[in-house]
């Protein structure tokens, strides 16, 4: 039998404020029971623990909506009867899910909470790049590079977003993707063993390009994204686009950027694969850039969403330089290979007190030499008892 309460049902505070229901009508709701929801779920602190499990990735800075709120705002939703997104385009706004959640301000838009679905499809990206070693005495396997216009040695550097993977001495006179496609199907072999369905990427400049590794990448279910040299075909091909964004900054005096897309086969080839070209034009001239991929997504989006973070490498690869990794000076190779490794291991230690117990401090996106400055060069008297 139903029993009935005509008395004020006191839940438990938020901060210093009552939270009281009551029968006297006013504003209305049908959602009442997310305060429900919200003592249960304080009972079991379900997700204030789930959300220490979920990694954010995001600047400190600018998070407007804490991982807990927003797992907090999905979650009652869909216990409440809410299953589309779209409907918290104006659930955001209801009074009662914002007292559940804990929040004064709007809560987290339907597109926000969509990027916040997505980001657990586990994707790595695997970024290659050469960079040169100068060296200044007789060490063996050093040679002179004609782009580099210096005697040098030619590491390659692998890189999952921070973190590295692979520090490669290798002598400069090779092909620059020399070795790279074994080290590449050593990594999928490692990182498929440990998440079978990761999806991999594999990026990098145009000094990758070889079909024979592309072929490898699509046998083997791996995206790539590589840049590729402009040939005399693809330059007649992204003229119109050329001329059109030359016309656009003639009217505007703003530079242009202009993206499109083909199907291209060069003669060694033995398929026709997506290439994505960029016309750019300003005061300079004209500039055309283009990638192969295997991305089905807009061009735009993928060339300056996907391929251009790429840069970042150069900063990363700069700290493997204010960890010494220069210094490779001793006659023998094998010293100088691990020297090499050295340095990149004393990286991963500093980037892993960075990302993780920096997180949320000044020294979050600081490069190695501020932290070095700051948090490890402090002088102290040493008491010894």
């Amino acid at each position: 039998m139903t029993k009935c309460n005509k008395f004020p049902i006191i839940f438990s505070s938020l901060k210093n404020k009552k939270i009281v229901a009551n029968f006297k009508g006013g504003a209305i709701t049908s959602d009442v029971g997310a305060l429900l929801l919200r003592e249960v779920d304080k009972k079991l602190n379900l997700t204030k623990n789930i959300s220490k499990l979920i990694p954010d990735h995001r600047e400190p800075g600018k998070i407007k909506h804490k991982i807990i709120d927003m797992l907090r705002q999905r979650i009652y939703g869909l216990a409440l009867g809410y299953e589309d997104l779209n409907d918290h385009t104006h659930l955001r706004n209801d009074l009662i899910l914002k007292t559940a959640i804990e929040k004064d301000d709007t809560l987290a838009s339907s597109s926000t909470l969509c990027r916040f679905e997505n980001k657990f499809e586990r994707k790595i990206t695997l970024d290659f790049d050469p960079t040169d070693l100068p060296t200044y005495g007789k060490q063996e396997n050093r040679h002179y590079h004609g782009y580099y216009k210096h005697e040098c040695f030619l590491p390659l550097h692998v890189f999952c977003e921070e973190k590295l993977l692979v520090s490669y001495l290798r002598p400069s006179n090779i092909d620059g993707a020399k070795h790279a496609w074994a080290i590449l199907s050593l990594l999928v072999q490692y990182l498929k063993k440990t998440w079978p369905n990761v999806k991999i990427l594999f990026r990098a400049d145009s000094g990758f390009c070889r079909p024979k590794m592309l072929t490898w990448c699509e046998k083997n279910n791996i995206d790539y994204i590589v840049g590729i040299g402009a040939n005399v075909k693809l330059q007649k091909l992204i003229q119109p686009l050329v001329d059109r964004a030359k016309k656009e900054f003639e009217l505007s005096g703003e530079k242009q950027q202009l993206f499109t897309d083909f199907y291209y086969s060069a003669k060694a080839w033995n398929k026709q694969r997506r290439i994505i070209g960029k016309a750019e034009y300003n005061h300079k001239g004209d500039n055309k850039r283009f990638i192969i991929t295997t991305l089905s997504e807009s061009c735009e989006i993928v060339y300056k969403n996907v391929y251009c973070p790429r840069g970042n490498m150069e900063n990363k690869i700069k700290e493997q330089f204010e960890l010494f990794s220069y210094r490779t000076s001793c006659h023998e190779w094998w010293p100088n290979q691990f020297r090499v490794l050295l340095a990149g291991l004393a990286y991963i230690l500093i980037e892993n007190l960075r990302s993780v117990y920096l997180k949320g401090t000044q020294f979050f996106t600081s490069q190695i030499s501020t932290i070095r400055l700051k948090l490890f060069k402090i002088g102290a008297i040493i008491c010894k008892n």
